[in-house]
């Protein structure tokens, strides 16, 4: 009896597991294969990371590398060094990757190192800022992984603009898998606590440009003040900003601070709100997904396909641009041509299937 190929996806964040929950529904039904788990450990709060796996039934991790927050250089390194001895001892068919974390380049590092092919899910996204870790993450794995699935056209034509299109298959975007197997199970389980008469958006924030502790408390008494002149804003707290909004929150008026939320209830506040602002990648898809329009503070995208379309406002972060941005996507209205233009860009929720299909027949 052959032995079966051994495939592992790595992962560490919160959005990485939204991602890795399709590829594992995916994998389940191919005998041919065993499909492990590694979590780095990078995102280790239960709201943040056990909840995504019960939720989004991704079984239990085979390794959990624990490695815990850091600097960038000594977190991706002691992945790296974790990785590596992990890879040698197991010496996997193929390592899966996903998006531009951390945890994403040290795996790829790791096993390219060891020459144990790498497939990079959610290749080719550009925002063409350097001064964004993430976006070093995602160049640096684009041109060390072997085959690369983009989740939009735009993320193709990148890739074949490096010379990469050799290795690269447009995929769909496994994010809307997610959104729409989980959509009808969010509201289900959780609409009440959002699908009210009150009319309220959803603000998160983590990126280090809004987060700085120089910069936060101005930026949330501006955002504060936009809320009370639009509708008061849902604001689950990223962990590592926690100290600085407890420091202020005292004089919101219209920002309502929560604990981060759990994957299904992110999604129906999300689906049932007037707007979100952000300045994450993965939740500006995510509102586009459920009809919700979206401000982005942010001045580029690599998620560039939602401007386009039209659901999605740059704002920057200056407050007369937040201010008209919010405007004019109170404007934005979902139709069907925008509901064909979402599936044209980011498919229709058969990105993981076609992801492994290619994945067991390239390897």
């Amino acid at each position: 009896m052959a032995a079966k190929r051994q495939f592992v996806s790595v992962v560490g964040a919160r959005p990485q597991f939204v991602k890795l929950a399709p590829i594992c529904q995916a994998f389940a039904g191919l005998d041919a294969v065993q499909h492990h788990i590694v979590h780095t450990g990078q995102h280790y709060d239960a709201t943040m990371s056990k909840v995504f796996f019960e939720e989004l039934a991704i079984p239990a991790p085979d390794t959990n590398l624990n490695v815990g927050s850091g600097g960038h250089g000594e977190q991706t390194g002691r992945m790296l060094s974790e990785l590596e001895a992990l890879f040698n001892k197991t010496t996997p068919d193929a390592v899966i990757v996903y998006g531009d974390t951390n945890s994403t380049l040290a795996a790829c590092l790791a096993a390219v190192k060891l020459h144990l092919p790498v497939a990079h899910v959610e290749a080719g996204l550009r925002s063409f800022n350097r001064a964004m870790p993430e976006e070093i993450n995602r160049v640096a794995t684009d041109h060390c992984a072997d085959r690369l699935y983009a989740p939009t056209p735009t993320g193709l034509q990148n890739l074949t603009n490096e010379n990469l299109q050799q290795r690269s298959v447009f995929s769909g975007d496994v994010m809307r898998d997610t959104v729409i197997r989980n959509l009808a199970i969010a509201g289900q389980r959780g609409a009440g606590r959002y699908a009210s008469d009150e009319r309220y958006g959803v603000l998160t924030l983590h990126r280090p440009v809004n987060t700085d502790p120089d910069v936060l408390p101005a930026l949330l008494h501006e955002l504060d003040a936009i809320a009370q002149r639009t509708m008061p804003l849902l604001f689950p707290v990223h962990p590592r900003i926690r100290l600085v909004v407890e420091g202020c929150q005292s004089s919101f008026k219209a920002l309502r601070a929560v604990e981060p939320l759990a994957y299904l209830d992110m999604l129906v506040a999300v689906k049932h709100a007037g707007l979100v602002i952000t300045d994450s990648g993965g939740l500006q898809k995510e509102a586009a997904f459920v009809d919700t329009p979206c401000v982005t503070l942010r001045d580029e995208t690599e998620w560039t396909e939602t401007v386009d379309i039209g659901v999605n406002v740059l704002s920057g972060t200056g407050s007369s641009e937040i201010e008209a941005s919010v405007s004019a996507a109170l404007e934005v209205a979902f139709d069907d041509n925008v509901a064909r233009a979402l599936d044209q860009h980011f498919g229709s929720g058969t990105a993981a299937k076609t992801i492994v299909e290619d994945l067991v027949d390239h390897f």
